[in-house]
């Protein structure tokens, strides 16, 4: 039920609920590097003047897994200006903080460390662009919950079993459960549900008392089979879905049908790809709870950089274009002109209504040149919009309608898919290695290694930095099949080992959990062998030092501690700047260190 009179009472909950703000996105852009930051300062800004109970973020704070020092510092800094303060929290935790908050240092949530002053606390789970990674499994949300300025949980250890865990919250007479699941690769999250391996944990006392709420990070639409999170895999005991990682604002809650809870999809705050779900207008949301009712009041946010998307079709206008006519190009060109000029016209109508939206807007005009035209020059035709639009280089998009596909593929309508690839909101790293595969010649077939394995890999490798990943994944299906050929006793004959390769690797296709912990070894074992080859730089680091100490240039303890946290060019930079030491002393050190 929603809440219909909705006064500022001890028993009424009011959370301030946005996702995906991608900080750091295109920041050393000159024109829209500084869009999150100041996009993050308004929904906090928005916090702070609604005097909210806490911040729920779901997920992808960060565009980037490694986001620079100056996103960092930026976060930092909004976080810090915004969320510290006298003015005391209202509700407390009831659950036990050292589940909620298991992977922590500091298990407790920061409005309760003796040490800092919150005045609202700022609860979020990972997304997928800063998910932990490496070795430590640490991501940037982590830097954040050490400094005591952000609560981050959802997170599972478990690539087997999931037990979600709620945080319980309460406010006079209103108690919340709040779940939370950090993003996990869709498919394996999938199979985990088919397969009943996620239970979501409820009170044992008054199960009907708590209003029950959830952040998830998946997809919500379906981009394949499995790679998609259904409604109906959620519990029904659920009373409100926040949903991350889709970027189309569908913030008022819409009931399902089927589980009869209601799901929120803020969207994200910041346009990341020039699609027409990220041209709805960006909003957060004040969501209020009083017992088990609730009210989400949407928030528009005015520093978001205005978007304005359109289609053309030239075989739709046949009495404007005719393909065989010389001079068609030039026709085109002025048509596609013309259509700019009126977006433009109608950003800057929306503009002036709004001072904080930023000057220049994003324009997107997507051509279908089917039916035997040619493209103009885009280069050409952004530079007449150099200084009017914020991405003057990709103004423009050709793409060809492939009719073809649709026709085959109707079902799945992947016609539609396919007819915009240069959009990107569809396709991953496992997806473009499957699909090579699949159209491939014979000859450069994967014969030995599976293609999910290959994908998995590759992703890793071009998200996650994991620079062996794709190389340990082979020895590591090298040394299985090995193994597996050694147990068979297999004939000495080409054409016999072919055979049982093949047969091999076809069972592993088929037992999606045995590769899935193949993948994982690999890439337990590539983090492995990254934080071998730090400790051999380290070391040689250290040879370095003590060349130069030999010599006379070096203070000891300043390269003892260098050479450890630097590396290479932090020691001799040290060595050089500590003179006058005493090298008997130096000497000692080395060698007794070494």
């Amino acid at each position: 039920a929603f809440l219909v009179l909705c006064r500022d009472d001890e028993d009424t909950f009011k959370i301030l609920i946005a996702t995906d703000i991608h900080l750091g996105y295109l920041e050393k852009d000159p024109v829209r590097g500084n869009d999150t930051f100041v996009t993050f300062n308004e929904i906090l800004d928005h916090a702070q003047k609604n005097e909210v109970d806490f911040v729920l973020l779901g997920g992808d704070l960060f565009h980037d897994n490694k986001p620079s020092r100056k996103t960092v510092h930026s976060c930092l800094e909004s976080l810090r200006k915004y969320c510290m303060g006298d003015r005391p929290v209202q509700f407390e935790i009831l659950s036990d903080q050292a589940v909620n908050f298991h992977y922590s240092k500091f298990p407790w949530v920061n409005y309760q460390d003796e040490n800092l002053n919150i005045s609202i606390p700022v609860f979020s789970i990972h997304g997928n662009h800063d998910d932990p990674t490496g070795a430590d499994a640490l991501c940037a949300l982590d830097i954040l919950s050490c400094a005591g300025l952000l609560n981050h949980f959802g997170r599972s250890t478990s690539v087997e079993k999931i037990d979600i865990s709620p945080i319980l919250l309460r406010k006079g007479r209103t108690k919340i459960a709040l779940y939370g699941l950090g993003a996990i690769p869709d498919e394996r999250l999938y199979r985990m549900f088919v397969n009943k391996q996620v239970t979501m944990l409820r009170p044992k006392e008054d199960e009907d008392s708590w209003f029950n709420l959830f952040v998830i990070h998946q997809n919500r639409s379906k981009h394949g089979a499995t790679n998609y999170i259904p409604e109906q895999f959620l519990d029904d005991f659920i009373n409100l879905v926040v949903w991350g990682h889709e970027h189309e604002c569908k913030i008022a809650p819409l009931q399902n049908e089927q589980q009869r809870f209601y799901v929120s999809q803020p969207g994200s705050s910041v346009v990341t790809s020039l699609s027409p779900g990220e041209a709805v207008k960006k909003h957060i949301g004040l969501l209020h709870v009083k017992g088990t009712n609730m009210k989400m009041q949407k928030i528009a946010l005015e520093t978001v950089r205005t978007f304005h998307i359109e289609d053309i079709v030239l075989a739709d206008h046949p009495d404007i274009f005719n393909p065989d006519n010389p001079n068609v190009t030039q026709a085109i060109q002025a048509f596609c002109m013309e259509k700019v000029e009126l977006m433009l016209d109608s950003a800057e109508r929306e503009r002036l209504g709004n001072p904080r939206q930023p000057e220049k807007p994003l324009i997107r005009l997507r051509v279908d040149y089917a039916g035997g035209f040619e493209p103009f020059s885009v280069h050409r035709f952004s530079q007449k919009y150099m200084h009017r639009v914020a991405n003057p280089k990709d103004i423009i998009h050709f793409f060809r309608h492939r009719e073809q596909k649709e026709k085959k593929d109707i079902d799945l309508n992947f016609g539609k898919l396919v007819s915009r690839p240069a959009e990107g909101t569809t396709l991953r790293v496992e997806d473009l290695v499957k699909q090579y595969f699949q159209t491939a010649e014979k000859k450069v077939q994967l014969s030995l290694l599976t293609e999910r394995g290959m994908g998995e890999a590759v992703q890793e490798f071009v998200d996650k930095e994991e620079k062996d990943a794709i190389e340990e994944l082979v020895k590591f299906q090298l040394e299985k099949t090995q193994k597996f050929l050694k147990e068979r006793r297999t004939d000495a004959e080409e054409e016999k080992i072919d055979e049982e390769v093949r047969k091999f690797r076809e069972s592993r296709k088929k037992n999606t959990e045995e590769e899935d912990k193949e993948v994982r070894e690999a890439m337990i074992r590539a983090r492995a062998h990254r934080s071998e080859d730090a400790v051999l730089v380290t070391a040689s680091s250290d040879e370095d030092s003590m060349d130069m100490d030999m010599i006379g240039t070096g203070n000891p303890s300043d390269s003892l501690s260098s050479t450890f946290g630097r590396g290479r060019g932090r020691a001799r930079g040290r060595a050089r700047g500590a003179r006058g030491q005493n090298s008997a002393a130096r000497g000692s050190s080395r060698r007794g260190r070494g």
